[in-house]
Parts: C-alpha cells; sequence; structure tokens
C-alpha cells in the first residue's frame, strides 16, 4: 500500500470550496471503503501526512 508506483501518482483538483484527489483503486480495495462511505480526514503535522479513518458513529 505505500509503495510510490506510476498508478498511485495523482494530481491535487480544487472545486469552488475545496481541494479533492483521487483514491488508487487498488487502496480503496485494500482499506475496503465502499461508495458513499462516510470518512474522516485527519492531518498529522508532525509527520506531514493526510490520515484517512473510517467514521464512527
Amino acid at each position: 500500500m505505500g509503495r510510490r508506483t506510476k498508478e498511485n501518482i495523482r494530481k491535487i483538483q480544487r472545486s469552488s470550496s475545496m481541494y479533492y484527489v483521487s483514491i488508487p483503486i487498488a487502496i480503496a480495495r485494500e482499506m475496503k471503503l465502499r461508495e458513499r462511505q462516510k470518512v474522516v480526514v485527519d492531518y498529522d503535522k508532525r509527520r506531514k501526512r493526510i490520515i484517512i479513518k473510517d467514521w464512527q458513529k
């Protein structure tokens, strides 16, 4: 999952009020993400990483 390959390189896109990036299908499958699933997006300032977690009620 953490390997850098050509398939994992993405461009940041911008909508009127947000930025977004697509997730490679292999990573989405490994994370078992589903369409319309709610997730939490956090940023680890110390390690400079974006973290995506499943949203828990």
